[in-house]
Parts: C-alpha cells; sequence; structure tokens
C-alpha cells in the first residue's frame, strides 16, 4: 500500500490550523464523553499524535493505529515514558485487532475509508459494551479541501447519510455537532463531531 502521508509527515504538527483543529476536536470529545482513567482507548487515523496526545491525559492508555508508517515514526518521536501512544500500522479493515477498547476516537480520517460500512462494523467488534465512538471530519463539502484528493474517498458527510449508515452497523445513541469551521482563503469548512454507543 503507497504511503500517501509519507511526504507530509515531516510537517504535519507545522501548520498551525491543523494543530488548532485537533484541540477543539479533542475539546468537543472530552466535553461530550465522560474519560476516565480505566480507559484503554484506539485513536483510528492517529498520525502524529496530534489529537491522540491530548485525549490521553484522560485516558489510562491508547493504541494509535494508522496505516502511514511515516506518520507513525513521528508519533513515536513524541512518545515518552509517561505519555505514550502504541503505534500500530495496519488497514484495520483489511485486517481487524483483536483487542477490545472503551471508545475509538478519530480526527479528520473517516474520509479516507472507501467501505464505511465494513469500517464501522469492523470497529464495533472492537469496542466493548457500551463502549463508545468520537468521529470527527468534515461536513459535505465541494471538493476542494485538498489540494490534492488522492486517497480521499468522500468529499465529506452528510449527517443523515452518516447517521444510517452508523445505525445500520449496529450502534446507537447517535449524536452530531458542529465544533470547529477551518477557514480556508477560498471558502470555510465545517467540522463535526459524531458520537455513538456500541
Amino acid at each position: 500500500m503507497a504511503d500517501n502521508f509519507e511526504n507530509k509527515a515531516k510537517e504535519w504538527d507545522n501548520k498551525s490550523v491543523r494543530v488548532q483543529n485537533a484541540h477543539s476536536i479533542a475539546h468537543a470529545i472530552k466535553e461530550k464523553i465522560e474519560l476516565n482513567k480505566n480507559m484503554h482507548i484506539m485513536d483510528f487515523g492517529v498520525g502524529t499524535g496530534l489529537l491522540g496526545f491530548e485525549v490521553l491525559k484522560d485516558v489510562k492508555s491508547m493504541d494509535g493505529v494508522d496505516t502511514s508508517e511515516a506518520m507513525l515514526e513521528k508519533l513515536e518521536e513524541k512518545n515518552t515514558e509517561t505519555s505514550f501512544i502504541k503505534p500500530i500500522c495496519q488497514d484495520i479493515v483489511k485486517k481487524p485487532l483483536d483487542t477490545k477498547y472503551d471508545g475509538i476516537i478519530s480526527s479528520m480520517t473517516l474520509h479516507h475509508v472507501e467501505h464505511l460500512d465494513d469500517f464501522f462494523k469492523t470497529i464495533k467488534t472492537n469496542l466493548n459494551e457500551n463502549g463508545f465512538i468520537a468521529i470527527a471530519d468534515l461536513a459535505s463539502e465541494d471538493g476542494t479541501f485538498h489540494s490534492d484528493n488522492t486517497g480521499v474517498h468522500h468529499f465529506g458527510f452528510d449527517e443523515k447519510e452518516l447517521e444510517t449508515i452508523i445505525r445500520n452497523c449496529g450502534f446507537t445513541d447517535i449524536a452530531f455537532k458542529h465544533i470547529h469551521t477551518i477557514n480556508k482563503p477560498h471558502r470555510d469548512f465545517d467540522i463535526f463531531l459524531v458520537t455513538a454507543k456500541a
């Protein structure tokens, strides 16, 4: 599998818009979900850990899943003894994990997932009873958010359509919230957080 983020990984954390977005998402997750120090969490599409390290402060442990080795190398550079995300380089839809989690978080990764049904069915098997998902991504857009749409399978998401997919995969208590807006020179892009229970 080609690493679409190999050339982006080195400079990934240098973009203030990206860092600010991750902080907004972490804040929204903490407002919505009662995190605690007993929780084992997965960050799906962890990248360099911009979201993961913020959420890790409030939970026991975290696995960071990504298909980009370059991004996970940057993640590992940031790991310390007291703040550690376990990196897992794997396409968990094609090769599911057998680990159980109390929750699964994700930031700006869902639009890179081709088959949403397969994804939500897969992660449901990774959740403990009453485990949660908290996934942030783009509302429907015109395809201009990325300058290069390589590896982009969805130009944002329509809430009703995504809710139907999530519900059909067995999740309950599905809720959407607009949490942030990314301002680009040509237009603004809305970011939502969807939460649900297994």
